[in-house]
């Protein structure tokens, strides 16, 4: 028998940032936004949001597959903000939303993809994350 071969360490993705610089980052959104957004509301504004791994994954797949039907060999993902209407909302609120919108031209349209790909509107942006709570949780 061959000998067991060493497995590869799988190495972090080179965009991760640490804890550290995470809880950096939503403390300072905390004290130079949250204090206005949700004095002009009225109320705590949503500013998390939650999807399992696998969700994600559906969908990541979904935008694979339907843009290689396309021809876009190198889709992306752009993140936005949105509100919900205040009549759609659980206590008459308008909660923050975020939505996830594919991106991406076929080759030689507008260059293969990137930061300035244009948004794919012939594939489904996804939603309806789940909110962690009221107020919403500190990282």
């Amino acid at each position: 028998m061959g000998k067991d071969l060493p497995k590869k360490k799988k190495k972090k993705p080179e965009k991760c940032i640490s804890v550290e610089k995470a809880r950096a980052l939503e403390k300072n959104w905390c004290n130079t936004r949250t204090p206005e957004i949700d004095k002009c509301l009225g109320f705590v504004d949503s500013r998390e949001f939650y999807w399992s791994v696998a969700e994600l994954q559906e969908y990541l797949k979904y935008v694979k597959k339907q843009s290689r039907k396309q021809g876009i060999d190198n889709p992306g993902i752009r993140v936005y903000l949105g509100a919900y209407p205040k009549e759609k909302c659980e206590m008459n609120r308008g909660y923050a939303t975020v939505f996830l919108a594919p991106t991406g031209a076929p080759a030689g349209e507008q260059g293969k993809g990137g930061a300035y790909a244009p948004n794919n509107y012939s594939i489904a942006p996804f939603n309806f994350s789940n909110g962690g709570g009221d107020p919403p949780p500190i990282y």
